[in-house]
């Protein structure tokens, strides 16, 4: 097709829009205003989504990777944050923030499950699973509903899971 045709075609469609938006008016359909449909998707995108308990967990990761001791105090709450402040008084800042570094180096994975209730809708549940070079470990945290949100408050031991094939294996 030549420069002529392709406008003459894009001149058609745009007269047959204008016709059909004339037409679909004229029956009483009407369009939002521009400004409408923009304020509706501005108010939506500030209304955040409740925090979930993976929300929790993965903003605990966050901090431990990046060596953010406060935010990584403020995922946990009750003895197991006890714990950890105490854990924290006996070293120092400097020394628990090289120790989430160095435990998270290794971690090339991580899969939160969805959260089973435990006790109605304030605890729950949530399997995690690790991955690793050379293996897979699961654990289990309960977490509790605060008035801050979810909070971690207890973790059992981490179990090793049996993976057939390790972390970058090549595919064949």
């Amino acid at each position: 097709m030549n420069r002529q045709r392709i406008a003459q075609v894009l001149t058609i469609l745009t007269l047959a829009a204008a016709l059909g938006a004339a037409v679909a008016r004229q029956n009483g359909w009407k369009m939002p205003a521009w400004s409408t449909l923009t304020r509706n998707i501005s108010a939506s995108a500030r209304q955040p989504a409740e925090a979930t308990p993976q929300d929790a967990i993965y903003a605990m990761l966050d901090a431990a990777r990046d060596g953010d001791v406060k935010k990584y105090l403020a995922a946990y709450t009750g003895s197991m944050e006890t714990a950890l402040r105490q854990s924290i008084a006996e070293s120092s800042d400097a020394a628990f923030r090289k120790y989430l570094q160095d435990t998270n180096a290794a971690l090339k994975g991580v899969a939160v499950m969805a959260p089973d209730a435990v006790a109605g809708d304030r605890e729950v549940k949530v399997r995690v699973e690790y991955v690793y070079q050379d293996r897979n470990e699961a654990q289990t945290m309960n977490l509790e509903k605060t008035s801050n949100g979810w909070k971690i408050a207890r973790v059992d031991s981490a179990e090793r899971v049996k993976t057939l094939v390790p972390y970058g294996t090549p595919v064949q």
